[in-house]
């Protein structure tokens, strides 16, 4: 009776839910699948997980239950949710004997569990007993978990089973094992390399899908090594010919393609067998051949097959036959109304290219209606054939192309990606130098700072070089244009910085060259993109260099230089910028015009830009000096490396003080407080350093308790003499030889600001997109698209390399040797920081000689101990020479600035000074300086002495402490050049 009760129960059940599931587990996905929001599904959801925790947990569960309970917490596991609190009863089901709960289990612990989690030890002894059980459908369940859940440890314990497994009567446990056999070689290689043959004996297996199984393996282990499966092509053959002649079961079709699967990966295999090999590639000829002709072209799976075969007759050793039947395979696809057709059909032309350049001339207009089709993806793929049929003779119009595409999208990825392309055609394939200033202009305007900012040095460099052996005229021809081009541009808004630094370039170099344009007139302009982009310090480095470049020229031809007013405001603000690269710059300007026309051609011989510059990278110049140095009482220089092994025992040996100061008894009394002593530091004129300028202390509001006893103001109200520490992060502690403080850069870094491009429509260089409409309707072919074709594919079919940059590489031999002795001295003097350097400087920019270079070095004559006059004026006056100096040597200025590191051009108005380095005379405490100049007037320039106060120690390591934080002078001194040079 009992019995007839449960049988009845079950049957209820079975008729309200089917499938023997329950009411309640078919409402759970009735509301799932109505559920109107993801709130209302999460809220479905957490109350399903609430029901399951708590029924799982009564010990009594029929196994009908958790097993829809398991079932349950599947669905659970695939919206998202965490239901780990039932992965145990998952792993508990693999251990049943019935076999519809085991491969519910099994099914279930694969979907919850990964290779490492903490539960896969407790069924790997599962596994193995179902890898032995005689049911087949319980090896197959195991076989799935093995290729799921096993990993690299366990792949021991689990491996023989598998091979055994591989001669199973039943073809789905030998295809089963193939598959977990070969995610064991995908996990460990080396666990099973020895078993790598039994792959080619089961390439021979009667079942086809344990040979289809055996292609994944085999096709991974070509790739990785073709040579050692050669013998096997005959086999590959055998197969792809028996598949094609349809000898397969009726089951393996697919709509009515036979077993095309199998095909795809057996052409795939092919393809990798037969690149490069003749005699392989014999035997697949015919084979290949009898595909192009059986296959279904108005199926998706039969064009698939199709462009697999293209794609092996692309890969293989090259037939005329194979390829013409792969042409008319590419014409039907670029001919359908399918953009995918379309999209495979340009993939293939590009492949077919390679091997057979004329294929594209029959298939023009097909292109062509591809680039102006509206689907994105299409044209871009057009682009990428384009790209690689791209020769001398087309080059112009597929880069404009490229171009008007470019200016068209918003991508700024993919624009980066054609902006990189276009350059690239560029200095390939252009046909002349001009062609190629104005493309590369193009690709600047419209792509902005996504350009390289290579490209712009390559720009200046090739027009500095010019065409190399074709003469003067045409290179003045080369630059003329570009600067027409330039200063047309040079109103458009919002130019990238890599650009602007190049027009900024070209104009100080030649924007008077050819004395079109007026040297006001190019200076004005330079004001006018100094003042547009005033937050970008590259930008304007560029601009003031290039001003000083015009007016230095000027200088030299002799005519008369007038400063425009807005050059002198320009010269002004920056004199007092906080950056002392753009400092460094405005004083040299000022410098620069108050120098005659000989100094002016020795410091800045004009279009000297290509010339070699040889440096002294060890400079031995400085040799004497250093010993002399050494011999008065110098600090011999340690290297970086030493350094911070001296702090550290500087530091133990401080730790060790303490210790025995702190554990020792102190029965002194404490000392009475002191009385504030007022500073007596008398009041150092501004003019004898641009380091020390007076500065009101700044305003702290916590600081305000101090403001009564801070000795830094004296009593009459004036304001201390002391460095300006804005922005300057403040440390305490004894100063060290450190590698962040022992070392000052001369530069600041340069920052590209301009972020967008935007283009003026009045530009006589951009042009307005064109709109393309995807096909014509008319049958008849317009002109346009004839004369495109005719430009495209017209032109010769062998592919024309630009020739190596021998032109890039010449140097102008038409200038003296005078001018390059005065470079090399120039670039020679500005390197006087480091007596002996501890790193070589990079090598300089040939193109730009107003690129800064950071030097960073630590001077062993201390530059402010000069300034601050701490010597005792009996020591300063026992010094003095009396003597007059001869009027044949220069006197030693550069000893006074031996702390100063000039780089780049900001270097170049010291060539003068220092072109007679033989005569220096090494003097450190002259008060009166008498030189001659080159005509004859003599400039007399006074050093102011200075008293020692009463707290020099303390001065001295207050200085030296804010030196090795790295201050960066920001105040204007207007007398620093006017007292050197007059």
């Amino acid at each position: 009776m009992e019995q007839l009760k449960t049988i009845g129960r079950e049957l209820a059940m079975g008729s309200q839910g089917g499938f023997g599931q329950s009411k309640e587990f078919l409402d759970l996905i009735k509301s799932i699948g109505e559920a109107r929001s993801k709130a209302e599904e999460e809220r479905i959801i957490i109350h399903e997980m609430e029901t399951l925790k708590r029924r799982l947990t009564d010990p009594d569960i029929p196994k009908r239950k958790m097993k829809e309970y398991i079932i349950r917490l599947v669905y659970v596991e695939m919206l998202g949710h965490d239901p780990s609190f039932g992965y145990i009863h998952a792993v508990k089901m693999t251990h049943d004997d019935n076999l519809l709960l085991k491969r519910t289990g099994y099914l279930a612990v694969t979907l919850f569990l990964h290779e490492d989690h903490d539960l896969i030890i407790l069924i790997v002894n599962t596994i193995q007993k179902d890898l032995k059980s005689d049911n087949y459908l319980v090896v197959c369940a195991a076989l799935n978990a093995v290729c799921r859940l096993i990993n690299e440890e366990t792949i021991p314990a689990v491996l023989p089973q598998v091979v055994e497994l591989l001669g199973h009567s039943k073809e789905a446990v030998r295809k089963k094992a193939i598959m977990a056999l070969h995610r064991c070689h995908q996990k460990s290689p080396s666990s099973i390399s020895h078993l790598l043959s039994n792959f080619r004996k089961r390439l021979c297996d009667n079942d086809p899908g344990v040979m289809g199984a055996t292609l994944c393996p085999l096709f991974e282990l070509i790739t990785t090594d073709v040579n050692s499966y050669k013998d096997l092509v005959v086999s590959f053959v055998s197969i792809l010919k028996q598949v094609a002649d349809r000898r397969l079961p009726k089951s393996y079709e697919y709509h009515q393609m036979p077993a095309p699967f199998i095909q795809i990966k057996l052409l795939k295999i092919l393809a990798l067998l037969g690149a490069g090999d003749k005699q392989a590639s014999e035997h697949m000829y015919t084979v290949v051949g009898d595909i192009f002709k059986k296959c279904d072209p108005l199926s998706n799976i039969g064009n698939a097959v199709l462009y697999q075969s293209i794609c092996c007759v692309s890969s293989i050793y090259p037939n005329p036959k194979l390829l013409e039947a792969a042409a008319d395979v590419i014409s039907r696809f670029l001919k359908s109304d399918s953009h995918n057709l379309k999209y495979m059909g340009i993939d293939a032309l590009g492949r077919l290219i390679k091997l057979s350049p004329d294929i594209a001339e029959q298939h023009q207009l097909a292109v062509i209606d591809c680039m102006e089709d509206p689907d994105d993806t299409l044209k871009r793929k057009t682009f990428e054939l384009l790209y690689t049929m791209t020769k001398s003779t087309n080059v112009e119009v597929i880069v404009n192309r490229m171009i008007e595409y470019m200016i068209s999208i918003t991508d700024h990825h993919y624009k980066t990606y054609i902006a990189s392309r276009c350059v690239k055609l560029a200095e390939e394939f252009a046909p002349n130098n001009h062609w190629f200033i104005q493309t590369i202009n193009k690709v600047f305007e419209h792509a902005g700072d996504l350009v390289n900012i290579k490209v712009a040095h390559d720009l200046m460099r090739l027009i500095a070089e010019g065409f190399g052996d074709d003469g003067d005229t045409v290179d003045n021809q080369l630059r003329s244009s570009a600067v027409e081009s330039y200063l047309r541009i040079i109103g458009n808004p919002k130019l990238p910085s890599a650009f602007l630094q190049v027009i900024c370039w070209v104009l100080g170099e030649y924007g008077t060259a050819d004395g079109k344009y007026s040297a006001s007139y190019i200076a004005g302009k330079l004001c006018d993109v100094a003042e547009a982009y005033s937050n970008d310090e590259s930008v304007k480095a560029y601009a003031v260099t290039a001003l000083m470049k015009v007016y230095a020229f000027e200088k030299m031809s002799g005519r008369r230089v007038d400063v425009l007013p807005e050059c002198q405001s320009l010269i002004e603000e920056l004199s007092a910028s906080h950056s002392t690269d753009l400092q460094q710059r405005a004083y040299e300007l000022q410098a620069t015009l108050g120098l005659d026309a000989q100094a002016v051609e020795n410091i800045m011989p004009a279009d000297a830009s290509c010339e070699d510059i040889e440096i002294d990278k060890d400079l031995s110049f400085l040799n004497n000096y250093v010993q002399q140095s050494l011999e008065n009482g110098a600090q011999p220089y340690i290297p970086e490396s030493q350094r911070s092994r001296m702090d550290d025992i500087s530091a133990i040996k401080s730790l060790d003080q303490r210790e025995v100061v702190s554990h020792s008894l102190r029965f002194e009394a404490y000392d009475l407080p002191r009385p504030p002593v007022p500073s007596s530091v008398p009041p150092i004129s501004p003019a004898v350093s641009a380091e020390l300028v007076p500065v009101p202390e700044p305003y702290h509001p916590r600081e305000t308790y101090q403001s009564t006893s801070d000795p830094s103001v004296s009593d009459d109200g004036l304001t201390r003499v002391q460095l300006r520490l804005d922005g300057v992060q403040k440390k305490w502690g004894r100063p060290t030889y450190s590698s962040s403080g022992s070392s000052v850069s001369t530069s600041t870094p340069q920052k590209a600001v301009n972020g967008v491009s935007q283009v003026d429509s009045t530009s006589s260089v951009s042009s307005k997109p064109t709109t393309y409409n995807s096909r014509t309707s008319e049958p008849e072919i317009s002109q346009e698209k004839q004369k495109l074709a005719a430009s495209l594919f017209g032109g010769s079919s062998k592919t024309e390399r630009r020739a190596p940059s021998a032109a890039h590489k010449a140097t102008k031999a038409h200038h003296g040797a005078d001018k390059l002795h005065a470079a090399k001295k120039a670039v020679t003097s500005t390197e006087v920081a480091v007596p002996k350097a501890s790193h070589q400087p990079p090598p300089p920019d040939l193109l730009d000689l107003g690129e800064p270079v950071v030097t960073s070095s630590t001077p062993f004559v201390d530059p402010f101990k000069q300034l601050e006059g701490l010597l005792d004026e009996s020591q300063v006056s026992s010094t003095v020479n009396s003597k007059p100096v001869e009027p044949n040597k220069s006197p030693d200025l550069m000893a006074l600035y031996s702390g100063t590191a000039m780089s780049g051009q900001g270097s170049n108005f010291m060539d003068l000074l220092s072109s007679n380095k033989d005569d220096l005379n090494l003097s450190s405490g002259l008060s009166k300086v008498t030189a001659k100049t080159g005509q004859g007037e003599t400039i007399v320039s006074n050093l102011t002495q200075f008293s020692k106060g009463p707290d020099a120690k303390a001065s001295l390591e207050k200085d030296a402490v804010v030196r090795q934080m790295g201050v960066t002078p920001t105040s204007p001194n207007p007398n620093l050049f006017k007292d050197l040079l007059g």
